[in-house]
């Protein structure tokens, strides 16, 4: 048991070693609406000029 309890302490250690380590500033807030999401806009993208008119459906040769 104590072998359990000492393996889930190290875990635990070496977890939160690398979580501050490599992140530091890691949100673990869960989901964000509104004026705290921090991410900007994605720029828009350009309509393409002139589309392809659809293809027509192709037709079984009858029997």
């Amino acid at each position: 048991m104590w072998k359990l309890a000492l393996g889930f302490v190290a875990f635990a250690a070496l977890a939160l070693f690398v979580i501050f380590k490599a992140g530091g500033n890691i949100d673990m807030g869960g989901e964000k609406h509104g004026s705290e999401v921090s991410h900007e806009a994605e720029p828009a993208k350009a309509a393409p000029a002139a589309e392809a008119p659809a293809a027509a459906p192709a037709t079984s040769p009858a029997k």
